[in-house]
């Protein structure tokens, strides 16, 4: 997670966002087990037992018991691999595996938030290795992902912080005392059950995709629910920026338009 100390002013808003199934519409952890697989980080069976599991998820979302499952699974898995070598693999295949995968609507709310002055954070159960570089893409300010303890270079295998359920809330805490957030005006958006720590610690929760039990809660709870279900090349849509697209995107910078279309409908269906 990274962040940058700021008076605590409480007048900030930022915009927290889940990256699987609420920004792109696949498994971050997954997408990449092809490539680690090639470079021979993963064999056979765990490339095997990544989609089953990939499919499991997609089909219900992944409840509490999945999820400590998938840690103790992942854990196993990276330990003693080489930190640079993994870092190295998301750089070259970032664009081609997660580019097309990126919810054209989730590119177009990332843009109106910040059009809006807030900051976007990524926040994921992820590696921080594969959150950060698809949140850069995003044109996110900061990020908060799962930390593995690293000796030598490579990984121990144990975690540092893991950042699901409550350590979500934990870390987008520690982001709204040094960046001065009030948490009453921020915005979250998730798919999953688990994410309900997160969703109900700001003013503006959001279920995106929801699963089964966490679209039961956003009703219970009056929460808004959004549906993403185009996902494409953000990339493409942006090789020809026109003149006007420029110009209405300098105060935020080049990574809006990276991040997404400038989205005025949004913005003024909410105001």
């Amino acid at each position: 997670m990274t962040a940058t100390k700021r008076p605590a002013g409480g007048e900030r808003v930022a915009a927290f966002f889940d990256l699987d199934k609420t920004v792109i519409a696949k498994s971050s952890t997954y997408v990449f087990s092809k490539p680690f697989y090639a470079q021979g980080l993963l064999n056979r069976r765990a490339v095997l037992e990544s989609s089953y599991a990939h499919f499991l998820f997609t089909l219900s979302g992944a409840d509490h018991d999945q999820m400590e499952r998938m840690r103790a699974n992942l854990t196993n898995m990276v330990a003693g691999w080489d930190v640079e070598q993994v870092k190295s693999i998301v750089a070259e295949t970032l664009h081609e595996l997660v580019d097309p995968l990126i919810y054209a609507e989730a590119a177009d709310l990332i843009a109106d938030h910040k059009i809006r002055g807030h900051d976007v954070v990524i926040v994921s159960a992820s590696g921080e290795e594969i959150v950060g570089p698809i949140a850069e893409v995003l044109g996110a300010s900061h990020t908060a992902a799962t930390r593995m303890v690293v000796e030598d270079g490579h990984y121990t295998g144990e975690v540092e912080f893991y950042c699901y359920g409550t350590g979500k809330v934990t870390a987008i805490e520690k982001l709204a005392a040094t960046e001065g957030y009030d948490l009453s005006r921020c915005y979250a958006y998730s798919d999953s059950v688990t994410d309900v720590p997160m969703l109900s610690a700001v003013g503006h929760p959001t279920a995106v995709n929801p699963d089964r039990n966490l679209r039961r809660e956003a009703v219970a709870k009056g929460w808004p629910i959004l549906t993403f279900s185009n996902p494409v090349s953000l990339w493409a849509r942006f090789q020809t920026p026109s003149s006007t697209t420029l110009a209405a995107t300098a105060a935020v910078g080049l990574s809006a338009v990276v991040a997404g279309a400038i989205s005025y409908r949004l913005l003024r269906r909410r105001r």
